[in-house]
């Protein structure tokens, strides 16, 4: 009997950081699901990556609004009766918005929320009970934006996935569950900026880390494949930046 591959779930995995770690994982031996709004898209990386490794079904696209508690029923249909090994919640964004009058400002800080935070609380809440027990794997995606600000409701959005996260690592600790948060800085390559980054933005950002360079996608999935990995069962309720030194770790 041939033995099935671990399972990952990675939100907002049909460009950029998400399809970075999807391709990191199935390197790593995974099954991976992709999840998020964009069918097309996400059908287009799942077949990609799936090629690039010669299976077939090592990546499968499932179309979901994580906001909706309803759309989480396609998720749980595609992971079916299988065990969830590792969720990796990548989807959200900043959502740029009026703030000139407080019903505006309302649904400005909402749909950040929404975004990044419920995405998150929503997906990992509706596979707590496929994950492994012992050696399942949650991991948030923030950013550096939670540490310094500048983002305003995206700021505050991404800083709230910390504290949720420390008390998600001691309610899963006891099953041997670990629960940690990425946090990248500046990574080019991404649809993050739109067409909203400038030459003088970028170089910006490349000089206000140690290292000189931008990030790649590829630097932040390196962080999640570890983190997901054996060798980080040890590790939880931890933030890891991912920066270039931008932001000294404290």
């Amino acid at each position: 009997m041939v033995e099935q591959a671990r399972l990952a779930v990675v939100s907002g995995g049909g460009t950029g950081i998400g399809a970075a770690v999807a391709r990191g994982l199935v390197a790593d031996g995974f099954d991976v699901l992709v999840v998020g709004r964009r069918g097309d898209l996400l059908r287009a990386t799942a077949r990609r990556l799936s090629d690039e490794v010669g299976r077939d079904d090592a990546v499968t696209a499932v179309v979901a609004d994580l906001t909706d508690p309803v759309q989480l029923g396609a998720v749980r249909d595609a992971v079916g009766e299988r065990t969830v090994d590792a969720v990796v919640n990548n989807a959200g964004g900043y959502l740029g918005g009026a703030a000139d009058t407080l019903t505006a400002t309302a649904a400005w800080w909402r749909a950040n929320l929404d975004a990044n935070v419920l995405t998150a609380v929503l997906l990992t809440e509706a596979l707590l009970p496929a994950l492994r027990r012992p050696g399942g794997r949650v991991v948030l995606l923030s950013s550096i934006a939670a540490q310094r600000g500048g983002g305003g409701p995206y700021s505050a959005a991404k800083a709230a996935l910390h504290g949720w996260a420390y008390d998600l690592a001691a309610q899963l600790g006891p099953d041997q569950i670990t629960v940690n948060v990425v946090s990248p800085g500046y990574v080019a390559e991404t649809e993050f900026f739109g067409d909203r980054m400038t030459p003088e933005g970028h170089a910006k950002r490349v000089a206000a880390t140690l290292v000189g360079r931008a990030g790649v996608p590829d630097d932040i999935a390196a962080a999640v494949r570890y983190l997901v990995g054996p060798s980080a069962g040890y590790v939880t309720g931890q933030v890891l930046g991912v920066n270039g030194g931008s932001v000294l770790g404290r």
